[in-house]
């Protein structure tokens, strides 16, 4: 069987081919390696990024008034490192397709400062307890499903005792913009008085310091 070409045309064809598929492939992929290689994890670590817009990433992000729709935690899983996070369900993701998948790879690491970072073995422990739950996008703080920000809340709850960021009301946030979105997902009128904990509150605890951010 013929797998390249036998005429000097086709090698040419193919050679273009491969020259355009290797271009398509820098675009995507060259930045988002680059900021993998400039960002030294480690395990414990809190990252956040903007995911691709979609109505409810811009009611996250509008809501919130942050440019943060997501995050997890860094974690390492026999020597590769890997983001513990609630995306559908809570599961671990390969770092560097975490950072991929974010808007224009943009994101930024907030670790905890020495005097908390005693608690990262237990912060660790505890998320294994929310593994497999499904995503929630309804925002609650029960544990049946679970949503990013509130995984990381609870998993150093848990952990610690000490409660990371400021838990929020919806009627205190800007929800009026999102008001169709946030309806669509709990079925009813917005519920005003639940608390939430969103990405960008967390990122704003008191306990934690910026140590990367590339632009986000």
């Amino acid at each position: 069987m013929r797998i390249f070409p036998q005429t000097r045309a086709g090698n040419i064809r193919l050679a273009f081919l491969l020259v355009v598929l290797l271009i398509m492939f820098g675009r995507a992929y060259a930045w988002p390696f680059y900021w993998y290689l400039s960002y030294h994890p480690q395990e414990g670590d809190l990252i956040f990024q903007s995911l691709p817009k979609i109505d409810i990433v811009e009611a996250i992000e509008g809501v919130s008034g942050s440019p943060y729709s997501h995050c997890g935690v860094v974690v390492s899983r026999q020597g590769k490192w890997r983001v513990n996070e609630a995306l559908v369900t809570v599961h671990d993701t390969p770092l560097f397709e975490w950072i991929a998948r974010g808007r224009g790879a943009r994101f930024c690491v907030y670790r905890l400062k020495p005097e908390f970072g005693v608690h990262i073995p237990a912060l660790l422990k505890a998320l294994e307890k929310y593994q497999g739950r499904p995503y929630d996008a309804r925002y609650r703080l029960d544990d049946e499903s679970i949503y990013c920000s509130e995984l990381i809340f609870k998993a150093f709850k848990d952990a610690s005792g000490i409660e990371l960021g400021k838990l929020m009301k919806l009627g205190e946030m800007n929800w009026k913009p999102y008001a169709k979105t946030i309806m669509e997902f709990e079925g009813a009128d917005p519920p005003l008085d639940r608390l939430m904990i969103t990405p960008g509150h967390l990122a704003q605890a008191e306990q934690l310091v910026s140590v990367f951010t590339n632009g986000l």
